[in-house]
């Protein structure tokens, strides 16, 4: 059949061009597919018998030009006599058959003017679309558009504990628009309700709300502000040639073997930088409750609190498969795929965390009873 079609044609423009084979099998296809609506609609084939006296019939066809993907067709769409047909393929007053709009769109995106759009597809088809169309066109994902604005924008929060053996374990993943202490305490009541007995110190880098749900959930915790974060953002202030004396005497700081101790070098900072970098030593200042923490413990165990690392590390890993991946449809797909991600990643993690031993230990003799019941 296909061979007896084409034998007649003679160039590419016999086939795909304005009067092509292409464009003539188009119609005639939609046109069969009308007749075949409009049969079923009155529930007879045409001519048939029982079909005769039976009420509606059919009563000719009216001229119609759609835009396609293909060009412009001119079709002939078929009526009855009742006026109760309504055609599914070409819809009333519909002037475009599915496919055109996602092809003006395509172009359109890739940053075709209205004027390129408009020649192209004369020069392609040799029908003219005007300008207006394009832009009706066009204009209809703005619905869309306006649903992106306004969709809710999720975080998706990460616990992350370290077992008694020394191993991490990521307790879960939660997601959320809003961050703040309802939030934090729905993630801590149902960690207890999973099995999680005991949270002695949480490592953070300033979770808003955290602080109080903890204390909610978990009486005996403790917050630690990551201190590395704190340097960090302490540094953020200073100039390249004071970074280096500038770190040495923070680190005098939160190396004090006493919070009363360390009173003093955060003093001494005062007056050496104060006349420079003043927010430094507010910033220590302000947040002296939760950095704090970390000064009544021995060195051992400073050693595993004083910095959120594990998560970052965690963290960067799970943002560059993020990154690859861009947009997700759903809040199940995202999840889905950063628990397979940090499936993989928890594989590598076959060693107890440096200096566990040393701090599994202080941790014993600090908190007696609770080493009792393990």
């Amino acid at each position: 059949m296909l061979d007896e079609l084409i034998k007649d044609c003679k160039s590419p423009e016999d086939l795909l061009g304005k009067h092509g084979l292409l464009k003539e099998l188009s119609k005639g296809l939609v046109e069969r597919m009308l007749q075949g609506e409009l049969t079923h609609h009155l529930g007879y084939e045409k001519h048939a018998v029982e079909g005769r006296n039976g009420g509606n019939s059919r009563n000719g066809s009216t001229a119609k030009r759609v835009q396609t993907g293909q060009g412009e067709l001119a079709l002939e769409v078929p009526r009855d006599r009742e006026g109760s047909f309504t055609p599914q393929i070409v819809p009333k007053g519909e002037r475009r058959l599915p496919g055109f709009d996602e092809r003006i769109i395509s172009l359109y995106a890739r940053g075709m003017t209205v004027a390129e759009i408009q020649g192209h597809r004369e020069e392609l088809f040799g029908a003219e679309v005007s300008p207006g169309l394009i832009l009706d066109v066009t204009d209809s994902v703005l619905a869309e558009v306006k649903a992106w604005q306004c969709r809710p924008v999720s975080a998706v929060y990460l616990a992350l504990g370290v077992t008694l053996e020394g191993d991490k374990e990521l307790l879960g993943l939660w997601l959320s628009p809003n961050e703040g202490a309802k939030f934090w305490l729905q993630v801590l009541t149902e960690l207890k309700s999973r099995g999680l007995r005991q949270v002695l110190i949480a490592c953070v880098d300033g979770r808003s709300g955290f602080p109080e749900a903890l204390e909610a959930v978990f009486p005996l915790a403790q917050v630690q502000l990551c201190i590395v974060h704190l340097v960090r953002q302490s540094l953020r202030f200073v100039t390249y040639k004071d970074r280096k004396q500038v770190a040495g005497d923070l680190k005098k700081i939160y190396q004090a073997a006493t919070t009363a101790e360390a009173q003093v070098p955060l003093d001494a900072f005062a007056s050496t930088w104060d006349a420079k970098y003043a927010s430094i030593s507010r910033l220590w200042r302000g947040q002296w409750d939760q950095w704090t923490t970390f000064v009544a413990y021995p060195p051992e165990i400073r050693k595993v609190i004083s910095t959120t690392n594990a998560i970052e590390s965690l963290n960067h890993s799970l943002r560059k498969i993020l990154k690859s991946r861009g947009a997700f449809p759903t809040d199940d797909a995202v999840t889905k795929l950063l628990f397979l991600a940090m499936r993989n990643i928890a594989k590598k993690w076959t060693r107890p965390i440096r200096d566990w031993k040393a701090a599994l230990n202080q941790f014993a003799l600090m908190f007696p009873e609770i080493a009792a019941e393990n």
